[in-house]
């Protein structure tokens, strides 16, 4: 399993707006081939960043499989233009495991 993360700067005065529009988006990847799951993390310190984090199989699942749908055609309409720049996307792999959280 890969983790995609991207870094999405947000137009601060938009942001109400892209949360809306990422509420209806995020249905587009949970259909996908390989895709595990996902999370949009807002930052507590700049207005307007997020982080995305999203969980496939593998690298080609995100670049290969759900690039070049026609779900990814609606994901760039529905929030792409409102990114300021537009986000760098990279992919990981586990490193060393975590601690769980004490509940």
């Amino acid at each position: 399993m890969i983790l995609e993360a991207a870094v999405l700067p947000v137009i601060p005065a938009r942001v109400a707006e892209f949360e809306a529009a990422f509420a209806e988006a995020q249905t587009l990847i949970a259909g996908m081939p390989g895709y595990r799951g996902h999370e949009l993390q807002r930052c507590l310190e700049t207005p307007g960043r997020y982080l995305l984090l999203v969980r496939w199989d593998s690298v080609a699942d995100h670049e290969e499989g759900f690039r070049r749908s026609p779900a990814y055609q609606e994901w760039k309409r529905l929030l792409h233009h409102f990114y300021q720049p537009f986000p760098l996307v990279e992919h990981f792999t586990l490193a060393c495991g975590g601690f769980a959280a004490n509940a």
